[in-house]
């Protein structure tokens, strides 16, 4: 990476005072349940790619994961107070119109052997990841990392919004599967960028129905994009 995008590449420092807050929400303000935290490498760069439901899922995702994470999150948030707070936790604006100026910044955090979350439905829905993006497999080809799907349920129950918070020690679940190594042998980059992605959709589907038929915390039934 060029010294001008090396200067997009947040510091480390936020995730790490960052993650306490996360765990102070997911664990005191919710009751979340973690399942398979040993399964995300405790060194070396990694991607970890969440199915998203509500605002509550990024937040929980940082509480949750073992290691101090940059998460990619919608422009429109890093706005007001609460912008500068996820400026100062190191996490990474991402404009769905032009994606690449957030991928670099990710990549810049795997480059130096961090941990980088993304939500690869691109958008709130029901989680059902019927459809994932590009982003998270061209971020674990091009760095070098593997990918770690995670399961994400409870934060919006059918009827909810997506843009309100569940009540006060609701029972959250937070599950991560085994990674999925994107080395790609012999494909070039685009074709191992397509497999990334496709063995990632269907690594997370499957983690999505284990993890609903161990727990009983169902996704929701509606669309909010739909109901709107």
């Amino acid at each position: 990476m060029s010294a001008a995008g090396a200067r997009h590449v947040p510091s480390p420092a936020g995730p790490a005072w960052g993650q306490w807050v996360g765990r102070f929400l997911a664990r005191i303000v919710w009751d979340t349940h973690v399942t398979g935290a040993e399964r995300v490498p405790r060194s070396g760069p990694v991607v970890l790619a969440a199915n998203h439901i509500t605002l509550l899922d990024g937040p929980l995702l940082v509480g949750a994961a073992p290691r101090p994470l940059h998460v990619l999150v919608k422009t429109e948030l890093f706005r007001g107070p609460l912008g500068l707070v996820l400026r100062a936790a190191g996490q990474i604006p991402v404009d769905r119109a032009n994606g690449r100026p957030a991928l670099q910044s990710a990549l810049g955090v795997l480059r130096r052997g961090g941990a980088v979350g993304i939500f690869p439905e691109g958008t709130r829905g029901r989680g059902t990841v019927e459809q994932v993006r590009a982003g998270a497999a061209w971020l674990a080809v091009n760095g070098g990392a593997p990918v770690v799907p995670v399961a994400i349920l409870g934060t919006r129950r059918t009827g909810e919004s997506a843009h309100g918070l569940p009540e006060l020690r609701r029972d959250l679940v937070v599950e991560f599967g085994d990674p999925i190594d994107v080395g790609g042998d012999g494909l070039s980059r685009r074709e191992a960028i397509d497999h990334a992605a496709t063995s990632l959709r269907s690594a997370l589907s499957e983690l999505l129905v284990t993890a609903q038929a161990r727990t009983g915390v169902e996704l929701p039934a509606d669309d909010p994009r739909s109901t709107a």
